[in-house]
């Protein structure tokens, strides 16, 4: 069973999971997005083979389809090989010499994105991206009502060097019991530039970032994409909501189909401009108690798997960017 185990000196919490050496690794692959269409002999996310998986929690499907069978354009799943178990609880406890941990509570799911082996957001018509969005908020909300759940992790891992173990496009959502440090921190630091400057950090960063107008990969009426100035990685692009918002969770539909359109526009730009490099993407939320409208701002985050953090990120924390975000953005802004 897995637990969580507390490290007090970095204020965190660590995930022991051993479960999750039992995944299906024979799967991995860097880049095998067959053209042709062919599904792999073996692979239990294609349509067709419902069986094979846990019951789904949630689908997007045609008119006259019954759960768990093929129709469906979006499905979601419990993970068969989960981080964290269900049917625990978060109840702390002490070991003998007096670290802490706790039961391995948490609902980790998969979201599959097509029926089909080959196809993935850059290459999917928008309408069908608007329909795995769709299946995010829902799961989000639906995840977030559970009082045992404070914060949620939507995130999605594209190729080898991303962490996929399954090459048939998915997304992942872990509801989690804890708030991570990386969300307390920055929510910290959002509070901190309010305190001093009486204005939200992410707002005057879309502000900057559109008076200046070197960096932005696209923009909706609600949504902008853009390499921030001090970007960590090679093409790392942010993706932010104009209207000052702490929590995914009181995105609308009408909001969530733009956010879509607008994340779809980002990938495709990477897919054909940086030749589909493997990627990370995760949105960043308040804990799912806090819905009021604090200094924090909700966002999508695209990391490009094309550097490797070494010993001296490793060691201080500070990372090297050898592309200029200016020149990540317009080769972008070209595609």
């Amino acid at each position: 069973m897995p637990e969580f185990r507390y490290n007090s000196a970095i204020d965190d919490w660590i995930i022991i999971a051993t479960e999750r050496a039992k995944r299906p690794e024979d799967f991995s692959t860097n880049k095998s997005y067959a053209a042709s269409g062919d599904s792999s002999a073996n692979c239990p996310f294609c349509g067709g083979r419902e069986a094979k998986t846990p019951a789904e929690t949630f689908a997007i499907r045609g008119p006259g389809t019954a759960p768990n069978t093929a129709g469906w354009q979006v499905r979601v799943i419990p993970n068969a090989f989960p981080a964290l178990k269900a049917d625990d609880e978060p109840k702390k406890s002490n070991d003998p010499a007096g670290f802490m941990k706790m039961g391995g509570f948490g609902i980790h799911e998969v979201i599959i994105e097509s029926p089909a082996h080959d196809k993935i957001i850059a290459n999917m018509d928008l309408s069908h991206v608007e329909k795995i969005f769709a299946a995010y908020r829902q799961r989000y909300i639906s995840l977030s009502e559970d009082p045992r759940v404070k914060s949620i992790i939507l995130f999605k891992n594209h190729g080898h060097n991303a962490g996929t173990s399954l090459s048939h496009p998915h997304s992942q959502i872990i509801a989690l019991p804890v708030v991570p440090s990386i969300i307390k921190s920055r929510m910290g630091t959002a509070k901190d530039y309010f305190d001093e400057h009486k204005s939200c950090v992410y707002c005057d960063m879309i502000r900057m970032e559109k008076t200046e107008k070197q960096r932005i990969i696209s923009e909706t009426d609600n949504f902008i994409a853009f390499v921030p100035y001090a970007a960590r990685f090679p093409f790392e692009t942010w993706v932010l909501p104009k209207d000052h918002a702490s929590n995914f969770k009181t995105i609308t539909e009408k909001q969530c189909t733009e956010l879509a359109g607008i994340s779809k526009t980002a990938l495709e730009k990477l897919f054909r401009g940086v030749n589909n490099p493997d990627f990370n993407f995760a949105i960043y939320s308040a804990p799912c108690q806090e819905t009021k409208t604090d200094p924090f701002h909700w966002n999508l985050k695209i990391f490009p798997r094309i550097t490797t953090a070494a010993g001296f990120e490793l060691g201080s924390g500070i990372i090297i960017n050898t592309m200029v975000p200016e020149t990540a953005a317009k080769h972008l802004q070209e595609v």
